[in-house]
């Protein structure tokens, strides 16, 4: 057994993959979206299969809630897996 293999298992057995989940994409939408999009992001949490971004400017709001399905895409090709089934921009 590997260390990947072990570390896959423990995470798994310790239910740890939402957590870990939620740091990376905290950390990845500040790469992909870049500081002019991550200064109005005042929050970016996961609720369940839920990805909930709260942003502070409505026109950037408005552009953001039409590319929902493209932010999806990309955060779980980032995450390696289908693991977001959802994004709501508030």
């Amino acid at each position: 057994m590997t260390i990947k293999e072990a570390l896959q298992e423990l995470i798994e057995a310790y239910k740890l993959k939402p957590k870990l989940h939620q740091t990376n994409i905290r950390s990845t939408w500040a790469e992909l979206m870049g500081p002019a999009i991550t200064k109005y992001t005042s929050d970016v949490k996961m609720v369940g299969k839920t990805l909930h971004i709260t942003i502070d400017s409505a026109a950037l709001r408005q552009e953001l809630s039409y590319s929902r399905e493209k932010i999806k895409n990309l955060l779980n090709e980032s995450l390696g897996e289908e693991y977001i089934q959802e994004v709501v921009v508030r």
